[in-house]
């Protein structure tokens, strides 16, 4: 396991409930603009994570993975949105083109499941999280902030996870 640098933050979550909270509290940060590329297998806890960054950010909309519809709009109560991207079957930069993720950054955050897939397509400056399946009761999520915004937040975050450290 590779030691984290100031950049990153690793969290181990012991529950799909813990998982969900650490989303919840990362939600509440998001702004319109900011991306989150998500990473992990199958049964690593993406979609769990997102529904608690749903619901942190304020949106009552029920969370699912958008895995044949692509893009999920989850609505903020009194206005703004929500993209939830999955590019799992998308191939590449051009099949991400034509989604026209700069709109989507334009009128809320954007997170992206499986963003490997289409990482030359995103924006360079981005919160990368890596989550991997430990146990039936355990993940591991590793974020690393790309960029200053990006930092800042981390920054924030890691406040809002541990307290003031």
């Amino acid at each position: 396991m590779p030691i984290l640098d100031p950049h990153s933050l690793e969290i181990i979550s012991r529950s799909v409930e813990q998982t969900r909270r650490v989303g919840m509290r990362l939600g509440g940060m998001l702004e319109t603009g900011d991306i989150l590329c998500l990473v992990g297998d199958l049964g690593s806890g993406k979609t769990t994570f997102v529904q608690g960054l749903a619901a942190g950010w304020g949106s009552l909309d029920q969370v699912s993975s958008p895995s044949f519809v692509l893009v999920n709009i989850y609505r903020y109560p009194s206005e703004g949105q929500l993209f939830h991207l999955d590019a799992y079957r998308l191939d590449g930069v051009l099949d991400a083109q034509v989604l026209d993720i700069g709109s989507m950054l334009e009128k809320g955050p954007l997170v992206v499941e499986w963003a490997d897939h289409i990482e030359d397509a995103l924006p360079k400056e981005n919160l990368w999280v890596n989550l991997r399946w430990v146990n039936p009761n355990q993940r591991d999520l590793t974020f690393n902030a790309r960029g200053y915004h990006y930092e800042t937040m981390l920054a924030e975050f890691r406040k809002r996870v541990y307290g003031g450290m």
